[in-house]
């Protein structure tokens, strides 16, 4: 089932066209990487689904009702949760707490919150927890985590929302190999298992060929292929755009393009 529907969409600044004729899909419980060199236009494309850019063009559709116009937050209470390239964390805080905080701005109790709220959603916070392999941590500041451990924690904050669709900004970035592929992996179980649809951008081939459904890969603002991994790896003019190398795409394990 078609989840989420980008049509069309143009962005520019000044005289510079940063997206062109922008136009995919993610059906519920697919995992779509959008990838391409720097500059391609990933991160407009990316904020204009996410709500941090407007359109000069085209719709964002979210289960068929257009949120083209919404702000990020009235799209996180339609069902769009997202993670961030660096970890959007309160450090001093506790794994459970930060969760806790997302619950109370779910449940918009945020106002008026003059009672405690170390207790509020706290089993709900240590479920979410358990989710994605960190009830153990419940009670340990962010401060003292592995960042591999602080990405988990955030993935259980943007799951606080009960997310449609979930937007992963470079999910890997800083992250060793190991941790990026126990990361991805429980992105797509969580993914396939609650019917969430991700889009994400990614840097890391091996992540992106690793755990993508479909590619969509991106120059100068316009969309030169979609596919399945396998597809987009083959496309010859994938290889030639792609950084200008032919073998961009076909790198050995553990190497990332600058």
């Amino acid at each position: 089932m078609t989840l989420l529907t980008v049509d069309d969409l143009h962005k520019s600044f000044g005289g510079v066209m940063a997206a062109r004729d922008v136009t995919f899909t993610v059906a519920s419980g697919e995992m779509l990487a959008v990838i391409g060199p720097n500059g391609a236009g990933k991160s407009t494309v990316f904020n204009m689904v996410g709500g941090q850019l407007t359109p000069d063009r085209g719709k964002v559709l979210l289960d068929g009702q257009d949120i083209t116009r919404a702000s990020p937050q009235k799209r996180f209470r339609r069902g769009v949760g997202r993670t961030f390239q660096v970890a959007q964390t309160f450090l001093s805080m506790s794994a459970a707490e930060n969760v806790q905080m997302a619950l109370i701005s779910c449940n918009r109790q945020s106002n008026g919150l003059w009672a405690p709220a170390r207790d509020r959603h706290r089993d709900k916070a240590v479920e979410l927890l358990s989710r994605v392999g960190m009830e153990e941590a419940a009670d340990t500041p962010c401060s003292a985590l592995a960042y591999g451990d602080v990405k988990r924690v955030e993935l259980a904050i943007a799951l606080a929302g009960q997310p449609k669709l979930l937007l992963m900004d470079e999910p890997t970035a800083g992250m060793a190999p190991r941790e990026r592929a126990t990361l991805m992996d429980l992105t797509a179980s969580i993914a396939e298992s609650q019917g969430i649809g991700v889009l994400f951008t990614e840097h890391d081939m091996d992540v992106v060929f690793g755990h993508a459904a479909r590619v969509l890969v991106l120059l100068r603002g316009q969309i030169i292929a979609s596919g399945t991994p396998d597809e987009v790896r083959r496309d010859e003019q994938v290889k030639r755009a792609y950084l200008g190398d032919e073998h961009a795409l076909e790198r050995p394990k553990g190497m990332t393009p600058a």
